[in-house]
């Protein structure tokens, strides 16, 4: 097998696995919707396609470090970046570490929720009183950070890809929160920023 077929069939490991993954996620945070057709089920089943989301998220990484020593043959970017290598880690540092902070800040306060969707589970508390989605927030940025790592302009941007992806993932889970939870989540989507905290207006 030559190079440029190596590198041909990683990107398409690559993209299949990421749409694997981020499908499956998706139907891991329908555990009230799917709960009147199945019974209580519905929650060890999402479980289980949390928990394969969650290693078929490593394949693309893998794919990542594989592209770095298989780029594409047409890839029109430039191999590295112009600017010292650097400048890629004090970058990494900078907005790196604070996010991996907040991921697991969140996996932390979510508890066995993270994997193990739970209809008794209880209102998150703890850094979730300040932010909805901390552990979006956190492991999103943690694609192009490896991606800068590995001083690739090509998977920088495919990196910046999974933003929306992200995004997605929390909107389709707050749908099912409503769901378990009614007004309570209402109220308090409300009043807690998605990402950011919110100001809180003057009385």
């Amino acid at each position: 097998m030559n190079e440029t077929t190596i590198a041909w069939l990683n990107v398409a490991v690559m993209v299949v696995f990421s749409v694997v993954f981020s499908v499956l996620y998706v139907m891991s945070v329908h555990p009230a919707r799917l709960e009147p057709r199945i019974g209580e089920k519905a929650y060890r089943r999402c479980a289980a396609y949390r928990i394969a989301a969650s290693f078929f998220m490593f394949i693309p990484m893998a794919n990542y470090v594989i592209y770095r020593f298989y780029p594409l043959p047409t890839d029109p970017l430039p191999e590295r970046f112009p600017w010292p290598y650097a400048v890629n880690i004090i970058v990494v540092i900078l907005f790196g570490i604070p996010a991996m902070i907040v991921f697991v800040w969140g996996i932390h306060d979510a508890g066995t929720e993270t994997l193990f969707p739970d209809k008794s589970h209880t209102m998150y508390k703890g850094i979730y009183q300040h932010i909805r989605h901390p552990q979006a927030l956190g492991e999103a940025p943690m694609w192009l950070a490896v991606a800068l790592l590995l001083n690739s302009p090509f998977l920088s941007i495919y990196s910046l890809l999974f933003l929306p992806v992200w995004y997605w993932w929390c909107l389709e889970e707050e749908k099912d929160l409503l769901l378990r939870y009614g007004d309570s989540y209402a109220e308090y989507r409300a009043h807690t920023g998605m990402f950011f905290p919110r100001r809180q207006r003057p009385a």
